[in-house]
This record gives C-alpha cells, sequence and structure tokens, in this order.
C-alpha cells in the first residue's frame, strides 16, 4: 500500500494511518515522488530487510512447503548454476484489485524475454505462480525452484501513471544484485520488459547472442489499449488453463481478438489466439473446421510478421500435433522454438508428448524430467511423468508424481481423472480413489464425450469407482444427480446409465430406451461420421439391441480411425474399447488377441492385470481359461505391471 512513508506491504500498514481510500485521485500527481520514495525503500530494504527475511525460519504459503509435493529435482544436491532465475509474481499494489492482470502481466512479458536468452536457466511462471510475491525465506524458495537469483516486483498503476519497481537477489546471501524503479505511462511504458531482461542478464554475466539481443529490444506493440487488451487476455488464459472450462477459453480468444483489432500487426497476439484456440481443440471443445482454419491464419499472419517469433513456431507446432498428429512436422516446429527460445518448456514438453505417441516412451520421460528442471512447480510437467509411468505399469511412481501434481494445483482435473484410473486400476484401491473426489466433481463431459475407446470414460471417472466395487444403483443415481445442461450432457448420461446396466448384466436390457437413443446417435454420427465419442456410444447401443457384428465392427472402426501407427498413446484406448465391444458381444477370441497386445504394450493407463481381476466390464470373459490364464504371474504383462 502507498502510506505516508512510501510504498509498504499491506501487513506493515498502521489502518489508522492507510491512505489507500485517496491513491488512486492522488496518483498522478505524486508519482515523481514515489520513484525518489521507492528508491529509497530499495535502499532500505536491502539493508534493513534483508537481514530480518535471512532470519525467519518459516516459508510463505504452502507453495513454499518441503513436502512430498516437492519436486525431486529440488530435493536433489545437485549444483544450482550461477546464472539461473525465477520470476516471483509481481505485488499489485494499486488500490484497484483488478489491476492484478496487469502485475501479473508484467511479470509474464519479463519472462518471455528472459525464455529467449540460452546462457540463463528460466523457472517457468507456473512453477512461480503459487509463491507469495516477497516470501519470507527467499533461499529455501530458491532451492525449491534451482535457481541461483530471485527477481521480486510490484506494479502500481492509476488510470495513465504506473510505477513498476524490480529487484534481482542472490539468494544465498539475500543481497541485491540489481534493483531499479520505472516510472511511465502507459503510452511509454513499451520495451520496459526487454529493459528489465538485459539489465537481468547484464548482471548475471549471461552473453546474448546478436539474435537474442534483438529479440530482447523488439517490442511487440506500440499500441496502449492493444497491450492492455493482450495483458488481460494472458490473465483469463491462465484461468482457462487451471480450469480447462471452454467458456474460460473463449473469454480469453476474445482478448486477443481484441489485441488484434486494436494492432493488426500485433504478432505476439496472433500466435497466442492460435496457441489458445488449440488448447481449447485438444483439452475441452474440439475447433471446427472454420475455427481450425482460422488458428492456422493466426499462426501464418504472425510468421509473416515475425518469422523468428518463438510463440508462433510453437504454436504452429501443436497445430500438426493437436489438430493432425503430423509428428514429424511438429517436431520440426518444436526444435526451432528452442533455436529460438532455449527454456520454453511448451516446446520440451511438446517433444516428450510426441515421444510417447510415437512408441517412445523411454524417452518421453527424459523430455519430460528435463522439463521438470525448468518448471519444478508445474502440474503439467509433473503430471505428463506420472501419466507416462502409469502407461509403463510403474504405478508406484505414478502415484507418486500425480499426487504431487494435484499438492501443486489442486484442482486441476485432468491430474485427478489420471490418479483415479492409477489408483481403481494400477493398485486396485477404490478407497484411495475416492479420495480424489471428495471435492465437488467436475464431469469434464466436453472432454469425455470426444475421447471415445474405454467404458471409463462413457461411465465418467467421477462414477466408475462405483462400478469397480459392483455399486452399479450407486453409479445410476450419481449420473441421475449429474449436472447435465446440454442436449450433448443429456445423451452422455442417458448412455452412460444404460451401459451401467449392460456392465452390471441385467437380463432385460432397457431396449426402449436403446432405440430411442440409436436414432439420437445415428442421427450425429450422419453429421461427425469420424466423431470417436459417437461410435463408443453407438457400438454399446448396438450391444443393448442385440447388434452384436455390428457393435464390434463399430468399434473396429474407431479402431482403424486411430491405429497405433498414427497414435500409439491414445491408440490404445481404443483398442480397450474394442476389446471391451467384442467381450459384451461375444467376439471372446476379438476379445482375447486384443487384451493380450495390450498388456504387452505401455498401455498401463486403461488395461492391467489388476484392472482385469476387478472390473466388472470383463465378467462376460471370466470363466474363459484364456482369461483366468492371463491373470496369472508371469502372464504376458510387460515387466513393470507389478514393480512400481
Amino acid at each position: 500500500e502507498l502510506t505516508p512513508e512510501g510504498l509498504k506491504r499491506d501487513a506493515e500498514v498502521d489502518r489508522s494511518r492507510s491512505i489507500a481510500s485517496r491513491t488512486g485521485q492522488r496518483m498522478n500527481v505524486m508519482i515523481g515522488v514515489l520513484l525518489v520514495l521507492a528508491l529509497t525503500y530499495l535502499v532500505l530494504d536491502r539493508f534493513v530487510l534483508a537481514p530480518s527475511r535471512s532470519a525467519v525460519p518459516q516459508v510463505a504459503g504452502p507453495a513454499s512447503e518441503t513436502t512430498d509435493a516437492t519436486p525431486v529435482a529440488a530435493k536433489a544436491a545437485s549444483p544450482i548454476a550461477a546464472k539461473s532465475i525465477a520470476v516471483l509474481p509481481f505485488e499489485n499494489l494499486s488500490a484497484d484489485r483488478d489491476n492484478d492482470y496487469f502485475a501479473s502481466g508484467m511479470q509474464d512479458m519479463i519472462l518471455t524475454k528472459l525464455v529467449g536468452i540460452g546462457d540463463l536457466k528460466v523457472i517457468s511462471r507456473t512453477s512461480t505462480q503459487k509463491y507469495t510475491s516477497r516470501p519470507d525465506n527467499l533461499r529455501t524458495v530458491a532451492q525449491e525452484l534451482g535457481v541461483a537469483t530471485i527477481l521480486e516486483g510490484s506494479v502500481q498503476k492509476s488510470g495513465n501513471a504506473v510505477l513498476i519497481n524490480v529487484q534481482l537477489i542472490d539468494a544465498a546471501s539475500d543481497s541485491h544484485l540489481w534493483a531499479e524503479a520505472y516510472q511511465r505511462t502507459l503510452d511509454n511504458l513499451f520495451g520496459v520488459e526487454g529493459e528489465v531482461a538485459q539489465k537481468i542478464a547484464d548482471a548475471l554475466k549471461a552473453k546474448l547472442t546478436s539474435a537474442e539481443s534483438l529479440s530482447v529490444a523488439r517490442v511487440a506493440t506500440r499500441n496502449p489499449a492493444a497491450y492492455d487488451a493482450f495483458l488481460k487476455a494472458e490473465y483469463q488464459y491462465e484461468q482457462a488453463r487451471e480450469s480447462w472450462n471452454t467458456e474460460d477459453y473463449r473469454n480469453a480468444e476474445a482478448g486477443y481478438r481484441e489485441a488484434i483489432a486494436l494492432d493488426p500487426d500485433y504478432a505476439l497476439a496472433y500466435a497466442r489466439l492460435a496457441y489458445g484456440m488449440l488448447t481449447r481443440h485438444w483439452f475441452s471443445t474440439g475447433l471446427s473446421d472454420e475455427e481450425m482454419a482460422s488458428a492456422k491464419a493466426a499462426i501464418e499472419r504472425a510468421l509473416a510478421l515475425e518469422p523468428d517469433l518463438p510463440e508462433a513456431h510453437l504454436a504452429q507446432g501443436f497445430y500438426d500435433y493437436w489438430g493432425f498428429r503430423r509428428y514429424d512436422a511438429a517436431t520440426v516446429q518444436f526444435e526451432r522454438t528452442l533455436a529460438l527460445a532455449p527454456n520454453n518448456v511448451q516446446a520440451i514438453n511438446g517433444l516428450g508428448y510426441i515421444a510417447r505417441r510415437t512408441g517412445k516412451v523411454e524417452q518421453a520421460l527424459d523430455y519430460f524430467q528435463k522439463a521438470l528442471t525448468l518448471s519444478p512447480r508445474e502440474a503439467e510437467t509433473t503430471s505428463s511423468l506420472g501419466e507416462t509411468y502409469a502407461m509403463l505399469r510403474r504405478y508406484a511412481k505414478a502415484d507418486q508424481y500425480l499426487s504431487r501434481a494435484l499438492a501443486i494445483a489442486p484442482d486441476d482435473a485432468n491430474s485427478k481423472d489420471l490418479l483415479l484410473q492409477v489408483r481403481l486400476f494400477g493398485s486396485g484401491d477404490s478407497t484411495a480413489a475416492r479420495e480424489i473426489l471428495r471435492q465437488p466433481p467436475d464431469w469434464r463431459f466436453d472432454a469425455m464425450r470426444r475421447w471415445g475407446g474405454d467404458v471409463y470414460f462413457v461411465v465418467n471417472p467421477r462414477v466408475y469407482p462405483d462400478l469397480m466395487d459392483r455399486r452399479f444403483d450407486a453409479a445410476v443415481r450419481a449420473w441421475d444427480a449429474a449436472p447435465v445442461a446440454t442436449d450433448e450432457d443429456r445423451l452422455a448420461a442417458r448412455v452412460a446409465r444404460v451401459v451401467i446396466r449392460i456392465v452390471a448384466g441385467d437380463a432385460a436390457p432397457p431396449v426402449a430406451e436403446c432405440r430411442e437413443l440409436d436414432a439420437q446417435v445415428r442421427d450425429g454420427l450422419r453429421s461427425q461420421p469420424e466423431s470417436l465419442g459417437l461410435l463408443q456410444l453407438a457400438s454399446w447401443i448396438d450391444v443393448c439391441l442385440g447388434r452384436r457384428a455390428e457393435a464390434v465392427a463399430t468399434a473396429e472402426k474407431a479402431v482403424a480411425l486411430l491405429p497405433l501407427s498414427k497414435d500409439g498413446y491414445f491408440g490404445t484406448n481404443q483398442l480397450s474399447g474394442l476389446a471391451q465391444i467384442a467381450a459384451h458381444a461375444g467376439a471372446t477370441d476379438r476379445a482375447l488377441e486384443v487384451i493380450r497386445q495390450l498388456l504387452t504394450m505401455p498401455a498401463g493407463t486403461l488395461m492391467s492385470i489388476g484392472r482385469l481381476e476387478r472390473d466388472p466390464v470383463w465378467d462376460p470373459l471370466r470363466q474363459d481359461p484364456r482369461f483366468q490364464a492371463l491373470l496369472k504371474p508371469g502372464s504376458q504383462e510387460t515387466e513393470d505391471a507389478a514393480h512400481g
């Protein structure tokens, strides 16, 4: 807060002397005085506050606690590079809390510049966001993040006036390496992030190539309204990234489009718009052909404006990967991104995802471990490691990393679903699995109906523990209470209840309802003939109606649409779904053939001996001696299966 003595944290202010209510009115007048006071404050912080900060033993906030959630990379005693830095969240000192986006955006823009400096190790934004702006024990924070230096900052914005304070701190000695205050207006704010990045590089004696120097100095836009709209869009995107909610993604996209409308030459806004759309496509609601074309056009415009823009090459890589599974083309773009921005975690993760989908699962682990050194407290990378260990049926390791991901981001829906699978299908512990669902459940209807394949996705992770425990009535009741809001949601709920009854072995399946559902699903397939989700529903409805050959043929079509040669990761999901349909359609030989195949592959998220033993979906095969042989020790399951 702004006080008569200068800038102070709220906790230091005597409330009787607070002048927050007058700050907004006087900001433009006092900004010059504030600059002097801010510099004085930095000196005081260096010689007065720093020693007291070192003396405080506790760590501020849960994100700083050394628990099992602390990444292995942070716990290891490996030497810390001198030219390494983490940028902590910038503190919003404005009276208006609506300016949080601006403080967040300044941190993000500085990071964007630093990531492109190859001589530095730069920790990703997602690993620093859970920390306070000014943690009490800076040394502990630096150790957790694996860095030698920390950048702290604050932003005070009122009207057109902006005051930005930054200080680079050596974590071992808690001493300042460099500090500066920037007094600007919105009209001449452009380039501050580049100035800060260059000063940091100078302080750390980092050597920049000529291309890196040009990139650091480049100004993305000189339109203040466009810049403001962009920062708001980035803030909204971060919210979408945590919620995986379609509307949150769309809100961010609208912000990027506003920035582009204000500055048609804003290359970074085009690149981020495309990346946001592609993220929505992969994790939430699939893009239409028109939307995919729009994303491609945005990438092309960004590259036309700035051919060496790392964010544009990153977006192109995910366009090839998420849009069309063109792995070779995507790999080229991710490698180009890393050539331009060596600390770009998304590009490293992208290479890991591709390695996983092309069957190079051990190589994928190497990529994710590398990403974890740059993002030790990021849920996505930590979760990806856990998921990859689950694929290899190293379930104890998978549980460790997925639990860690949820300690970092407790609301991360994807990590919840993956940990649920590990505990249900790996350890067979439905009680431990239910612990994950204590919070109000996120049904993720959009994602579930797109994936198809395994019955796990049509029944829904929120309900599957009841199915595994043969509490079929409870599973149906859960769907009765599900928050369905659209026609698609209602269709999913109705089919799920039918499938639960089929798996339960009900003697009289709801044939009349299945005929009605059949008409709806077939109508959907006429307009979306390659929808994996609709093909999944159609195959189960065929089983309900006694159309056994058609059921297997429909499941085989889904496998043909996403063969292992096209997707060695999610193609296993379609194979698992085929085995389940074949089992319930009386095609026992085909079911057993596919199960044997999956047991010899890195398909542990869905196929394991533990699941075969317990899951009622396999009951039609349970009395077959060939199936029973698969459950014995030394069967064809890969060697990692029972070893955690």
